[in-house]
């Protein structure tokens, strides 16, 4: 069951949601890879450059309900949200 509270994370986790939404939006398929996931937040220059931070960052979109995984691949649990709405 969703809650009506506001969603809140760490900012740069938030960050992490921000660039992998827009990622997946424009992905031609639905979602994309989680290494391609840890690979585009590694690359993005706002965002922690340790791969652990990456991977934390993932596990916990996924964990809050951000984002959910389909075999492997990494989808937007309301699409409706824009990136810069979280």
């Amino acid at each position: 069951m969703r809650s009506n509270e506001p969603r809140t994370l760490p900012d740069w986790i938030e960050q992490g949601y921000q660039i992998l939404s827009a990622e997946i939006i424009d992905s031609s398929r639905e979602g994309i890879p989680r290494d391609r996931a840890r690979e585009q937040l590694l690359a993005h220059g706002e965002f922690p450059n340790d791969p652990a931070d990456a991977e934390y960052a993932i596990d916990r979109l996924l964990n809050s309900k951000w984002l959910y995984e389909v075999d492997g691949s990494l989808r937007i649990t309301d699409p409706d949200l824009k990136p810069n709405e979280s």
